[in-house]
């Protein structure tokens, strides 16, 4: 019966899917979202999948990685390298990028995440700069002046598509078996490793599936700028996609979602007065820091179920008044 409800659930959520789609897809070809919109929302897509990812790690595991940016870079030279210099198939591209990037996170996964707190944000952070640092000074990929002459296959399909096979996937594995385990480490990783729960093992399978969903995100960021250059991928870069896991609230998929789709837009938005851009940007973030410390979600998620409990308890209560 719930497995029945879940499959239900997901499809409702597909059409859905379809219908936005189609919706947006529509005002594109008509002209009625221009470029500076329409980049926008590649960006947001983007930062979808690399807020998603991180909130694996940072919010579903408990882990606090802070080199997101790397994994991204190691996405955007990979598939870039694969379709310029051997000419092969965009999505072949894309699962190259998935799997050096998350072969990258297994390899780093082993030895940091045994470290907790500070020391692995410290560490994932060194890490990061690490991978910018030796793309910096590899020539066969432009060095310091970045990969040009990249082709631009992404688009807003591709960008849509990709969003939605990454929050399904991640999705699903969090309302795993595997995902349970992650969520224990979490909670009490002491508590879980007692019930026997590989602490390790979860934190490594969530770290590698996080940096390869990083990679697809940086294949994509990369396909549709034409070049990839060491600047996009700072540890300013990792910053920001934890601040709008942050944001969203650490354990909340829609969270992730709705802080990446908030940041973006505020941002683009603030384009105009860009004296006061990053002022304002700052200060939004400091009053909600405030008065919403576990982000706007928390670890909820949100739903249908939410609104009609909502709007039945209005009900109720106007009822008792009566």
């Amino acid at each position: 019966m719930k497995l029945l409800q879940k499959t239900k659930t997901d499809l409702m959520a597909l059409v859905a899917c379809v219908v936005v789609y189609a919706v947006v897809q529509g005002l594109i070809m008509a002209d009625i979202i221009g470029p500076f919109w329409l980049l926008n929302i590649v960006l947001i897509g983007i930062n979808i999948i690399l807020v998603v990812s991180l909130n694996l790690i940072n919010g579903f595991t408990g882990q606090f990685s802070i080199g997101h940016a790397g994994f991204m870079a190691i996405g955007a030279y990979f598939s870039a390298v694969l379709t310029v210099k051997f000419q092969l198939p965009f999505l072949v591209a894309i699962a190259g990028a998935a799997f050096a990037a998350g072969a990258l996170g297994f390899a780093i996964g082993l030895p940091t995440l045994r470290l907790n707190g500070d020391y692995l944000a410290i560490a994932t952070l060194g890490l990061g700069e690490i991978i910018r640092i030796c793309i910096l000074n590899i020539q066969y990929v432009g060095g310091a002046s970045g990969f040009m002459g990249i082709p631009r296959y992404t688009d807003f399909t591709w960008i849509f598509a990709f969003v939605v096979f990454t929050v399904f996937v991640i999705k699903n594995f969090i309302d795993s078996t595997h995902g349970r385990a992650c969520i224990s480490v979490r909670e009490n990783e002491i508590a879980a490793e007692a019930m026997g729960v590989d602490t390790t093992k979860y934190k490594v399978l969530a770290f590698t599936i996080g940096a390869a969903f990083a990679g697809v995100a940086g294949s994509l960021f990369s396909h549709y700028f034409y070049i990839a250059h060491p600047a996009s991928f700072t540890f300013m870069k990792s910053f920001d996609i934890l601040t709008m896991v942050v944001l969203g609230g650490l354990g909340s998929i829609t969270g992730s979602i709705t802080a990446a789709f908030l940041l973006t837009f505020v941002s683009a938005a603030l384009a105009s007065y860009p004296e006061w851009r990053m002022i304002i940007y700052s200060l939004l973030l400091i009053i909600l820091m405030l008065y919403r410390p576990q982000g706007l979600f928390g670890n909820k998620e949100l739903s249908l179920k939410m609104f009609s409990r909502w709007t039945g308890g209005k009900k109720h209560g106007t009822a008792q008044n009566n």
